[in-house]
């Protein structure tokens, strides 16, 4: 039987009641031995539970339980899947874990394709790797949404792109996920030559056909290090080629808002700047259903900050600056993909805050290739390389996604505090919304302001 170690348990919940503790052992739940983390919150969103537990000193308890339906029971697990992790059987052409150079942390090469972290962190899955078992459980236990690596509905070119002969097969589950109303997103993974052109417009008629179960659709641009010898040999897109990209998307947007009164189909941010096209309104993001994947986010966070500014403008208006405000000069360093609209909003915000002296850094991304140009792959040598022996002033700001989730640490093992060190210079490390970058800006005022945006926005949402 399959036993699950207690890693913590929750203060004033029920099995600190039940004098459960670090170390014991979950056995089975009404019966049912619990294959992992989703087993485990189906049988214990009941009223009425068994759940046989075995202490560390061997002992056997049987817990008889009454609670509200999906009242949490205060466990924790020291794996919080609470299963091993399903690694990738597939050989993408595009995977961006093949162009990684040698000698990093080992969890930076593993490759995972689990349909269980779809669920829980929303990583995107390809189903080649979904057994029957693992596919009649969704079904069961109505999970969604399942978002799916689709890359194209070619089954032969999905074969040959994914390097497995089973890939092309996989779509079919597709089918019997819409026929069980189970909600999807997708995502195309744009290969130049490969499955773009007609291609990329069959995979979007071939997957219109599953709306609105299947609730939006993302192409993003392949990413190409400089790490490729010996890998399938693929070419980077030109400004042309995001503006015919663009534009097929555009043609197919329009069409399935006459249809479904969405836009389904959704180009990620970095075919209109690599276009060289304004970035579509609010509107056109149907709730921003794929920001992880880079849809919207600069949107978003150009709204986001036009609000809290406009926040910021009417506080001021009634205060009036005045020439004893505190002056600062910051520096915002950033990937060169976001590095213009990073700008644009400094412009907007120093027309408020003249006192603040304000500079974007874009940083070449010297680690993986100059192709790379999103923040989130930045490490932590290349910004010590670029900004040593420059004047950052007295903070230096950095986005949240360079780091580790939940850590000070970039992708090359160099923390904050290292590179703090080693410039001089006071570091903040600023979450992903407009507002959190304005409140940075701002910071004397933060936490009054936060206050104000937080009831604004929950009178928005």
């Amino acid at each position: 039987m399959k036993e699950h170690i207690v890693y913590k348990v929750q203060p004033g919940s029920i099995a600190e009641e039940l004098e459960v503790t670090p170390g014991d052992a979950l056995l089975s739940v009404n019966g049912h031995e619990i294959e992992d983390v989703f087993d485990y919150h189906y049988h214990t969103n009941e009223e009425y539970l068994t759940v046989a537990i075995r202490k560390e000193n061997g002992e056997e308890w049987e817990l008889e339980i009454e609670k509200e339906y999906e009242e949490d029971l205060g466990i924790e697990f020291e794996n919080g899947l609470m299963d091993d992790y399903k690694s990738c059987q597939n050989k993408c052409i595009f995977c961006f874990i093949d162009q990684m150079p040698a000698g990093m942390r080992e969890t930076l090469y593993f490759k995972d394709d689990d349909s269980r972290l779809s669920f829980l962190q929303g990583n995107y899955v390809t189903l080649t790797n979904l057994k029957e078992h693992d596919l009649e459980r969704i079904l069961e236990y109505k999970l969604g949404p399942i978002n799916i690596s689709v890359q194209t509905t070619n089954p032969q070119l999905r074969c040959r792109m994914l390097n497995n002969r089973f890939a092309g097969e996989a779509l079919k589950k597709i089918d019997t996920l819409y026929e069980a109303g189970i909600p999807m997103n997708g995502q195309i993974v744009l290969c130049k030559g490969v499955n773009d052109g007609e291609e990329l417009r069959q995979s979007i008629e071939d997957l219109m056909k599953y709306m609105p179960v299947m609730e939006s659709v993302s192409v993003v641009p392949v990413g190409l290090s400089r790490y490729r010898e010996g890998l399938y040999p693929l070419e980077p897109f030109t400004e042309e080629d995001a503006g015919d990209v663009l534009e097929v998307i555009h043609h197919y947007q329009k069409l399935c808002m006459e249809q479904f009164g969405l836009h389904f189909i959704h180009a990620s941010d970095e075919w209109y700047l690599l276009a060289g096209q304004e970035l579509p309104p609010e509107e056109n993001y149907d709730g921003y259903l794929q920001l992880e994947n880079g849809v919207g986010m600069l949107r978003l966070l150009k709204e986001e900050f036009g609000e809290a500014l406009e926040r910021a403008r009417e506080q001021r208006g009634q205060d009036g600056f005045q020439e004893q405000e505190k002056r600062e000069k910051i520096t915002i360093a950033t990937g060169v993909l976001a590095a213009p609209v990073l700008r644009e909003l400094v412009s907007q915000f120093q027309e408020v805050f003249p006192e603040k002296e304000i500079q974007v850094i874009p940083v070449q991304n010297h680690f993986f290739g100059e192709r790379i140009t999103v923040s989130g792959l930045l490490t932590g040598q290349d910004i010590l390389e670029q900004l040593t022996g420059r004047e950052l002033g007295d903070r230096l700001l950095l986005p949240c996604n360079l780091l580790r989730s939940g850590e000070e640490t970039f992708l090359d093992d160099i923390t904050v505090s290292q590179v703090e060190s080693a410039l001089q210079v006071k570091t903040d490390i600023v979450k992903s919304s407009g507002q959190d970058l304005a409140s940075c800006l701002m910071r004397e005022s933060q936490t009054e302001f936060d206050t104000v945006f937080d009831e604004r926005k929950s009178d928005r949402i």
